[in-house]
C-alpha cells in the first residue's frame, strides 16, 4: 500500500501501487462525486436529468433559491408572511430531497476501488469522513424542515416561536456548519489547502462560508435577546439572503464537478 492522507481517522486520499508499478490514487470526494459518463465540457454539463449528481445540484440550486427569496424583504411585503414563509418551507424540501440523493450517493461510494482496499480500511478503523459530513447535513435539513414549518404558525407565543422555529433553525444551522467543515476537511486533507482548479475545493469554499452566514441569521435573535425584534430580523434576512446565494453558488459548481471527478484518476 501506499501513502495515506487524512485527517485523524478520517481517510481522505489513498495512494497505491499497482502490480503494473503505476501508481492509483483514490480520494474521497472525487471517488464519491465522479460521474463516469459525465461530459466534462459542453451543454450535458449543464442538462443530464438522468444523472444523479445532476439532480442533487438542481435540486439544492433551488432550495437555495427559494431561501434567498424570502430573505428579500420586498418579497415578504409583497406576498405577506405566511406566502414567504411558505417560500422558506418548500425551500427546506428542496434541500432534504437532495441531501437524502447525497447521502445514498456517500452510501453507495463503497465500489470496485474502495473493495480492493477494504482490509486496509476496515484494519485501520478509518471512518467515512465524506458519509459523516453527508449524513450531518441531512439532518440539519431535517431541522430546517421543521423551523421554517414552525415559522409559518400564526398566533403564537413567543416562548412556543422559539421552541418550533429558532432553535431547530440554530440545530440546523449547527449541522450545516459541521457538515461544510467536514467536507473542507475531506478535499484539502486537512484544515488547509489551495487547489483554485478543482471544482471540488470552490464548492467547498463557498458551502462553508454559505454555512457561516446561515449560523449568523440563526443567533440573530439571540444577539438581541428577542427584544430588538427589528434589527434580528434585518440581520437574520441578510445572513439567510448571503448563505443561500452561496449554497446556489455551490449547487451550480455541482454540475461540472461531476465531469471533473470521472476525469480524474481517482
Amino acid at each position: 500500500m501506499g501513502k495515506q492522507r487524512g485527517f485523524g481517522r478520517f481517510l481522505t486520499t489513498l495512494e497505491i501501487e499497482l502490480p503494473s508499478g503505476e501508481l492509483e490514487v483514490w480520494k474521497s470526494r472525487k471517488y464519491r462525486k465522479r460521474d463516469l459518463s459525465s461530459p466534462t465540457h459542453g451543454w450535458g454539463v449543464w442538462w443530464a436529468p438522468t444523472s444523479r449528481g445532476w439532480w442533487i445540484g438542481v435540486l439544492f440550486a433551488i432550495g437555495s433559491f427559494l431561501f434567498a427569496l424570502g430573505a428579500v424583504p420586498s418579497y415578504a411585503r409583497l406576498v405577506h408572511r405566511h406566502a414567504d414563509a411558505l417560500t422558506f418551507f418548500v425551500g427546506s424540501l428542496f434541500f432534504t430531497s437532495a441531501a437524502l440523493l447525497q447521502y445514498r450517493e456517500s452510501a453507495e461510494a463503497v465500489l470496485a476501488f474502495e473493495k480492493r482496499t477494504a482490509s486496509l480500511l476496515e484494519k485501520g478503523g478509518l471512518l467515512r469522513i465524506g458519509w459523516l459530513a453527508c449524513l450531518v447535513q441531512l439532518v440539519g435539513t431535517f431541522f430546517f424542515n421543521i423551523s421554517t414549518a414552525g415559522a409559518s404558525l400564526t398566533h403564537v407565543s413567543q416562548a412556543t416561536l422559539i421552541d418550533v422555529s429558532y432553535r431547530p433553525d440554530m440545530f440546523g444551522s449547527i449541522c450545516f456548519l459541521v457538515a461544510s467543515l467536514l467536507a473542507w476537511i475531506e478535499v484539502s486533507d486537512g484544515w488547509w489547502s489551495w487547489s483554485p482548479g478543482e471544482y471540488s475545493w470552490w464548492v467547498t469554499v463557498v458551502n462553508l462560508l454559505g454555512s457561516v452566514a446561515f449560523g449568523v441569521s440563526a443567533i440573530a435573535p439571540y444577539l438581541y435577546s428577542f427584544h430588538d425584534s427589528v434589527k434580528a430580523n434585518n440581520l437574520s434576512n441578510l445572513g439567510t439572503f448571503v448563505g443561500a446565494v452561496f449554497f446556489l453558488l455551490g449547487a451550480v459548481l455541482l454540475l461540472p464537478e461531476r465531469g471533473q471527478g470521472a476525469s480524474s484518476s481517482a
